[in-house]
């Protein structure tokens, strides 16, 4: 799964460096290191013959939807299901999109020593973060859609979006048995496409995409939703705090 990552893209910056039309606004975005689902993220989608940045709701809302709110929170969409699944189907068609990360975090679950007269020890949660070593951008797979409150007559569309998952490969099967979706540029013509379906070996993982990935153990601070800055990346935080060892980690 991917339920949280870190990104320093700023909209303006990556329209120029994708040669893309900036729609999502003019303000600048700070870097985010705790990005979660339901926040408002950076997207890249094909539209009308030119490449646009937009914001959208991290958390897939099928069209279909009665209320916003309601239901499971579609942060990421299976790559073995996405053709035949309803909430996906239809946005695997034909809208598709790429989510710019610097990276995504994992957690494993490590059990301490039992302390003297107890049988079991505590367990915690810890965390790994898995980017390129180069400090490249990762740009992933994703899935989109437009919602319009049916309640309320002509109401401004929602866009969402959700990233796809797949089996984990190579290095990275030691954190996690799923990933996010790494697409590699010469996909993207064809991903992006939104005239044309897509064909299912564009998810099948890319070995060159995923190889330069290292992974690190970082800071317990990251547990929390409402921990947001470098020092959460900071590899020597591991092992300061471990004060935070009962914290238990919330997606949402």
């Amino acid at each position: 799964m991917c339920g949280r990552y870190a990104t320093t893209a700023n909209p303006a910056t990556l329209a120029a460096d994708l040669d893309a039309i900036n729609e999502a606004g003019e303000e600048e975005s700070p870097p985010d290191y705790n990005v979660a689902p339901t926040t408002q993220v950076l997207t890249v989608v094909d539209r009308h013959d030119a490449r646009r940045i937009r914001r959208m709701r991290w958390g897939l809302v099928p069209s279909w939807t009665k209320e916003l709110g309601k239901g499971p929170v579609l942060f990421n969409a299976r790559a073995d299901s996405v053709d035949n699944k309803p909430a996906f189907r239809n946005a695997f068609k034909y809208k598709r999109c790429l989510v710019p990360m610097d990276g995504w975090y994992e957690w494993q679950t490590e059990v301490e020593a039992a302390a003297a007269g107890k049988k079991s020890g505590k367990a915690k949660k810890i965390p790994y973060y898995m980017s390129p070593e180069d400090g490249s951008r990762l740009y992933m797979a994703g899935l989109w859609s437009v919602w319009h409150d049916p309640a309320v007559a002509e109401s401004p569309p929602v866009l969402s979006c959700s990233i796809i998952t797949v089996d984990s490969a190579a290095q990275l099967e030691n954190v996690h048995d799923r990933m996010p979706l790494v697409m590699p540029r010469d996909r993207w013509t064809a991903w992006l496409d939104p005239e044309h379906p897509a064909s299912t070996d564009l998810l099948e993982v890319s070995p060159d995409a995923i190889a330069d990935i290292t992974v690190r153990r970082v800071s317990t601070l990251v547990n929390s939703v409402k921990n947001n800055g470098p020092e959460l990346l900071d590899p020597d935080a591991a092992g300061r705090d471990e004060a935070q060892v009962g914290e238990q980690i919330s997606l949402l």
